[in-house]
């Protein structure tokens, strides 16, 4: 079993970096999920995978029984599934604005359109935070 969990943990850290390399931005939001996973995946086979009993105390004890199940591998990867979704979540909005202030999710086509040589591609930054048909603010 250990050993399919160890082909699978390397099958999507090479799908996941293979898909960070890729140039839309899309595919690199998909690559942080597949890389996340692969950590998880990681964290768990390291752990290794058992069916043993709960590490609860019983009343009067003061250890828990012999075989139990170590909690701090499962609590490692509960914390770093609530970040990666927040990372996520975050890059999702950022991948949102960017593609709407450039109108492409090409990474490419972004650096080229980023360059300071050329004022009609970068967009004024009251255009870019109130849109094109925004008023002009009194006193500034």
């Amino acid at each position: 079993m250990e050993a399919v969990l160890a082909i699978l943990v390397g099958i999507l850290f090479a799908s996941a970096l293979y898909t960070l390399l890729r140039r839309s931005v899309i595919r690199l939001a998909i690559g942080l999920v597949l890389l996340g996973h692969a950590a998880n995946l990681l964290i768990f086979t390291a752990a290794g995978p058992v069916r043993d009993a709960p590490p609860l105390i019983a009343p009067g004890e003061v250890a828990p029984p012999i075989p139990t199940a170590d909690p701090l591998p499962q609590a490692l990867i509960l914390t770093a599934i609530v970040i990666s979704f927040g990372v996520l979540a975050f890059a999702l909005v950022l991948i949102h604005r960017v593609h709407e202030v450039v109108g492409t999710d090409d990474l490419d086509a972004m650096t080229e359109r980023d360059s300071p040589d050329d004022p009609e591609v970068i967009p004024d930054a009251s255009e870019v935070l109130h849109g094109p048909d925004a008023e002009e603010i009194p006193g500034r």
